[in-house]
């Protein structure tokens, strides 16, 4: 810790780091994770997959994250974020390069599932390092910018694995992809301590204003999960993860092959990399969205429960009504194009984009103040509640791409009907948000406050 000859010295900045660290490795996690999106069909054509199957490739990756995250949230609270991140990080890096060697079906499966594994204690362990390096005023702000970040990823991978499929195979594109986590690692490990107290960037005037988060430090391994069972709110916030999850997927993991089928006659490869990353886009700026504007609502609603249940209620209750209308977009486009005597074909898959894109928006409304509320509520525990939540959500990652594959094969390739079915789920999570608590704390340490306005 620095000495400073000044009584009251200004605080130092080291917890931005700690930022700067979450939105890069989210970056990463999106980089590694999208890169299949854009390659499915070069990697359908090699290894003879049909829709079925990849859509059970994408599925196996859900799964697997979904069953560590509870034990990978586990590690952080128990063991620390410092070096659970670092395994982890290191585990998925190896497998994504490896993604680029499988040879069959099988092999395929192995790789994302073991890569999925590693991924799922990626948000956990930083949701930790966000309750332990920042004080609640600056929780949902740091998650809105972390899933900006995770989203922009995402966003610009089509465009990055078009470049890098110019010049290199879709296995070359993979084994490159796996490089950027093992740089991250590195240089986490050596910059990052599990305790703010003991790092030597932080001043005493900085770690006075985490004295709030000291609580929350490692060494947390017995998680009150019968007080969380007990918890109808904790039930209804997993309930709508698993619904926000079941819809993005159903439809993001898609989109290329979307678009390609209903309008690749008229697209090249980058505008179809540009259309598949704006739902993306989109979504990063709807999560700094929240995180802009949720202390100056908590302060206009009067609380910050009220805050996340409105942006909560109106970003599934958006995201439905988005989805309904992109699926009304090529006939009304078509009509008019019958009647003014031109071709809509380019306009109509951008605006259909587009209204994908506001669906996404609205869906990352609710993201950083789902996230937020495993700190809050959480406490000492916040790794491995917030670990509980994304494991309920990654069920419904893993069930949204093969919903959609079975749709599709018994409707006659009917492409709406998969966004007709994303929209009811949204609807569904709309009403849990009704009735959550995503404030008061159930760690058993700290005793229940009315969170005060403006510290969304």
């Amino acid at each position: 810790m620095q000495n400073a000859s000044h009584p009251n010295p200004a605080p130092t900045h080291a917890r931005q780091w700690v930022i700067f660290f979450a939105v890069t490795l989210a970056v990463v996690t999106y980089v590694d994770r999208a890169c299949i999106w854009q390659t499915a069909g070069d990697i359908q054509r090699d290894l003879g997959f049909d829709k079925e199957q990849m859509s059970w490739i994408f599925a196996v990756f859900s799964v697997a994250y979904g069953l560590f995250e509870i034990p990978g949230g586990w590690m952080g609270d128990r063991f620390g974020p410092r070096a659970t991140l670092m395994r982890v990080v290191l585990m998925w890096s190896l497998f994504t390069a490896a993604t680029g060697w499988a040879w069959n079906w099988i092999s395929m499966a192995v790789c994302r599932f073991f890569f999925g594994a590693g991924e799922a204690g990626c948000f956990p362990n930083l949701t930790k390092v966000f309750s332990i390096w920042l004080p609640k005023s600056e929780r949902v702000r740091a998650q809105g910018i972390m899933w900006l970040s995770a989203r922009w990823g995402g966003a610009f991978t089509p465009l990055l694995v078009v470049w890098v499929l110019s010049f290199a195979s879709w296995r070359m594109a993979f084994m490159l992809f796996g490089m950027l986590g093992i740089v991250w690692a590195i240089f986490f490990y050596r910059w990052f301590r599990d305790d703010p107290r003991v790092h030597p960037s932080v001043n005493s005037t900085e770690l006075a204003l985490l004295e709030s988060a000291t609580h929350n430090a490692v060494g947390h391994g017995d998680v009150p999960w019968r007080r969380f069972m007990g918890s109808g709110s904790v039930w209804l916030l997993w309930l709508q993860y698993f619904c926000i999850n079941l819809a993005w997927y159903s439809y993001i993991s898609w989109l290329p092959t979307f678009l390609s089928e209903t309008y690749g006659m008229a697209m090249t490869k980058e505008s179809l990399a540009i259309l598949t990353g704006l739902p993306l886009f989109f979504g990063g700026i709807g999560s700094l969205f929240t995180g802009m504007v949720s202390a100056r609502l908590a302060l206009w609603l009067g609380s910050t429960a009220r805050t996340r249940r409105v942006l909560g209620c109106v970003g599934f209750a958006g995201a439905a009504a988005m989805l309904v209308l992109s699926t009304q977009v090529n006939s009304v486009l078509t009509a008019a194009a019958a009647v003014l005597g031109f071709s809509t074909q380019v306009n109509s898959a951008l605006m259909a984009m587009v209204l994908v894109g506001l669906a996404a928006f609205a869906n990352d409304l609710s993201m950083p103040g789902s996230w937020a509320a495993c700190m809050d509520i959480g406490g000492r525990y916040a790794g491995s509640l917030s670990g509980s939540m994304n494991m309920v959500g990654q069920i419904g990652s893993a069930i949204g791409p093969v919903a959609v594959a079975q749709v599709l094969k018994y409707s006659g390739n009917n492409w709406a009907l998969t966004f007709w079915m994303a929209a009811v789920v949204y609807a569904v999570g709309a009403v849990c948000w009704l009735f959550i608590d995503p404030v008061t704390p159930l760690d058993g340490k700290e005793p229940a406050k009315a969170t005060p306005p403006g510290a969304a």
